[in-house]
């Protein structure tokens, strides 16, 4: 390992720096030394440093403030690597100095790493930084969300938040220390923007998590944050505001929803998160309206700030624009360069959805299957795939799991009707099992409207008495993020679906790394296969329209209701296997099927549209 020094800066709070210091003592390397910077403490802290033997203590006699506190230390530090930590944190994690080591020296262009935060009521803090030209409001990845094993992986992201960062010697080197343009605030922003701009990159290592209590020195001492916040959030905009508004080289409008319960909203969320990421300047409106199934106009509640600033942007008509959900609401779309992006899960689409297609410029679809029905349809225009996705920062295999029993669990999303086939889901595993095997079904379903008695319709069915447990999430709400936790809470996803536009949580469940078994059919057969996962055969096509008028001449599957019971039957009695198979989907959805890769595609059709 490299040499690497730890610079801890105190101003009072005695009671968090002896926290800090005694969870830090056990993980020291033999390589690394540390330096306790005090800012002038009147409660004790001094007086207790110099009882501890392994630290070296820096006195400033005042408050120099975080940026000259710390560069004090810095600029006796003439070759080692640097640590700089707050005396908030606490450190539970024994390896975190070789991790954070690790990652900065993965890469020879890595430069600055930060690391997962948490709060001392486990809540997630921090998965790197971001800021926006629209209101220079810095915001921490993730902040204030539960913590389920987020962002688990090394990132390149746009900041790190200074409570604990590695600092490579180059780095310290290049640039110096701190902007001594700040007292305390937007310093970190500030150092990860003058690395970039040395040419080093800015990471986030997903394999360390420290706790950080936030904000302890301005809150013991008193100090006003919002005039301090507010001095320093000037500076960094006049420091940088060119390149943070530079960062976007295109222009496009999405019209949507987005704060509704429904995969077009989901979908359209990450589509335009991804989207800015790759530098385009994302402009939104409200697509629904009278005559749809979202006649209510939209509030600006949203958990995201991203999705907030992008509604406020004023609207702008000189770009191409994209009219994202059902196909019979894209003629709302106004644009100089019109685009449908849409989707369905039979072997056809109504008149008036070839009819508004054809309004179009060109039409987006999410996959083969779609393209190909769509085309059959009489959709003239050009017909484009854009692939939707997966963020492998929460569908991933490292997100935590809370089961809490030893059944083998299958676990099946949906809404309950008949596209899904609930009632062939549920009787093939009745019949496959029986009550005294070790084994059970998750059934989470959606039935927003509340016109579906779930009493009534397993009573159809007429099961066998002595069948196996099935348990009904019913309409129970999670929060968008904590979603993962529950497909990390089965063994095997299953879904015997007779159509699917896309078949997301099939992609979210393989994203997780579960086995899935999943009808053969419509669009998730561009993503699941015999590869990946356990495919169900179509018994045949059948008449859709029999099951709902609305889709009146048009077909979708019948899955064999007997060779699901064969796929789950081998999947319970092979389960290394099964579960082997799910890390192989993970790695698939993880390298293929992600939102940056669908905002790359999209993209990639702008710069031809030009």
């Amino acid at each position: 390992m490299k040499n690497v020094s730890i610079i801890i800066l105190t101003w009072n709070g005695l009671s968090y720096t002896r926290q800090c210091l005694t969870s830090l003592k056990d993980t020291l390397t033999p390589e690394a030394t540390v330096y306790v910077v005090d800012n002038g403490s009147t409660d004790g802290t001094l007086e207790y440093l110099d009882t501890i033997d392994w630290i070296r203590v820096i006195r400033n006699g005042e408050n120099l403030g975080f940026v000259r506190g710390n560069n004090v230390a810095i600029e006796q530090i003439k070759d080692d690597d640097i640590i700089l930590m707050n005396n908030d944190i606490i450190v539970n994690q024994k390896d975190w100095i070789r991790q954070m080591q690790d990652c900065a020296y993965e890469d020879e262009k890595n430069g600055v790493v930060g690391c997962r935060l948490i709060n001392e009521k486990g809540e997630f803090l921090h998965g790197g930084t971001v800021i926006y030209p629209d209101d220079y409001w810095g915001q921490q990845i993730g902040g204030g969300q539960k913590d389920i094993g987020q962002y688990p992986d090394n990132r390149e992201v746009q900041g790190v938040v200074f409570a604990a960062v590695y600092i490579k010697r180059a780095v310290v080197d290049r640039i110096g220390g701190l902007n001594t343009a700040f007292f305390s605030y937007f310093e970190d922003t500030d150092y990860c923007f003058r690395a970039r701009e040395a040419g080093f990159k800015v990471i986030n290592c997903g394999k360390v998590t420290l706790v950080h209590y936030q904000n302890v020195s301005t809150s013991i001492n008193k100090v006003d944050f919002s005039d301090m916040f507010l001095v320093s959030q000037n500076k960094f905009k006049e420091l940088w505001g060119k390149e943070l508004e530079s960062r976007y080289n295109r222009t496009m409008v999405w019209h949507s929803i987005m704060n509704f319960p429904s995969g077009y909203a989901v979908s359209a969320k990450n589509m335009m998160s991804a989207l800015d990421e790759q530098g385009v300047d994302i402009r939104y409106k409200y697509i629904y309206g009278e005559g749809t199934p979202f006649p209510v106009e939209e509030t600006d509640d949203c958990d995201s700030r991203l999705m907030i600033l992008i509604r406020r942007r004023p609207f702008e008509t000189n770009c191409p624009q994209v009219a994202y959900g059902q196909g019979d609401v894209l003629y709302k779309n106004d644009g100089r360069y019109k685009i449908g992006f849409t989707m369905l899960e039979t072997t056809g689409i109504p008149a008036e959805w070839v009819r508004q297609c054809n309004l179009m410029d060109e039409v987006w679809v999410p996959s083969s299957f779609n393209e190909k029905t769509f085309r059959d349809s009489g959709v003239k225009v050009p017909v484009h795939v854009i692939p939707l996705g997966v963020d492998p920062n929460y569908y991933s295999p490292q997100i935590h799991s809370y089961k809490h029993h030893t059944k083998f669990t299958f676990l099946s999303v949906f809404e309950w009707g008949e596209r899904k086939a609930a009632d062939i889901l549920i009787r093939a595993f009745s019949n496959t099992f029986r009550k005294n095997r070790d084994v059970c079904l998750i059934c989470k379903v959606f039935n927003n409207d509340g016109s579906i008695n779930i009493d009534e319709e397993i009573r159809k069915l007429q099961l066998p008495a002595d069948g196996p447990d099935i348990l009904f999430l019913y309409n129970t709400k999670f929060a968008a993020y904590d979603m993962p936790t529950l497909y990390r809470s089965a063994d095997c996803f299953v879904l015997p679906t007779r159509g699917e536009g896309w078949g997301m949580p099939i992609l979210e469940a393989m994203a997780c790394g579960l086995p899935v078994i999943a009808t053969n059919w419509s669009s998730q057969t561009d993503f699941f296969n015999e590869k990946n996962g356990y495919p169900v055969d179509v018994e045949k096509l059948i008449n859709a329209e029999a099951k709902c008028p609305y889709y009146e001449g048009f077909q979708w599957a019948q899955p064999s209701e007997e060779h699901l019971m064969e796929r789950m039957r081998y999947v319970y009695d092979h389960k290394q296997e099964a579960r082997e198979l799910g890390l192989i989907a993970a790695a698939d959805a993880r390298t293929n099927w992600t939102w940056d890769n669908s905002a790359r595609k999209i993209l990639e059709r702008l710069k031809e549209i030009g």
